[in-house]
């Protein structure tokens, strides 16, 4: 089941990697909306700090909503689908495989961005521990929940437009986690962001397992 998954996620990760579309348009985008709320907000150096691990999630989450998309659009339109359907891989390898690929390019993009929010909204960080694992926990809650809903919408003609619709509302619980944790890490609030880790880590474990349960009648589906 490993192995399989490992293929299928390599097989994303090079697909990304050649095809240079995460790097060329995702990343571009994400940064660009975080040069945007710093121009709204440069006037006020203090807000920018204050607000700078929320307006660092919600730019994480707007760009994951098209390496998600982009994830269920490669597969469909050369057929990939089907063929994995056809191969006797096991769904739940195929939905380990997916969410992994997202999940690594989620942390490559929370990399850069972190570096882009030190340096636009100078910003200290206080607890590295707490900043790594917050990241990672969030990334992998991101990844298995849009794994599973990229998946749910994937045979749709809108599902373009439905995937935000959806997806949105379902990650709120990361955004709310994910930025306690990072205000603690940059000591800027008095959270413990340790016990929002907890939710975070919560959250990845549900959508892993319901993901990995219902993947292949989704598949079917789409």
């Amino acid at each position: 089941m490993f192995r399989d998954a490992w293929l299928i996620a390599g097989k994303d990760l090079r697909i990304e990697m050649r095809s240079r579309v995460g790097l060329n348009q995702i990343v571009p985008f994400a940064v660009t909306v975080l040069v945007l709320f710093a121009f709204a907000l440069d006037t006020d150096q203090e807000a920018l700090r204050t607000y700078a691990p929320g307006l660092f999630w919600v730019t994480v989450l707007l760009a994951s909503l098209l390496a998600i998309g982009r994830s269920f659009a490669v597969d469909l339109a050369d057929g990939a689908a089907d063929r994995l359907l056809l191969s006797g891989i096991d769904p739940i390898s195929v939905f380990g495989g997916k969410a992994a690929a997202i999940a690594v390019q989620l942390v490559v993009l929370e990399v850069l961005l972190g570096a882009g929010v030190v340096l636009l909204f100078d910003v200290t960080v206080y607890r590295y521990g707490l900043l790594v694992c917050a990241g990672l926990a969030a990334a992998a809650g991101v990844a298995t929940a849009g794994t599973l809903y990229g998946a749910l919408v994937a045979g749709l003609g809108v599902r373009e437009t439905l995937l935000p619709v959806l997806l949105l509302p379902v990650v709120a619980p990361v955004l709310i986690g994910a930025t306690r944790a990072f205000q603690d890490a940059f000591g800027v609030a008095g959270a413990e962001g340790w016990a929002w880790l907890g939710l975070l880590a919560g959250f990845a474990a549900i959508y892993g397992v319901f993901g990995a349960l219902s993947y292949g009648a989704l598949l079917e589906e789409a």
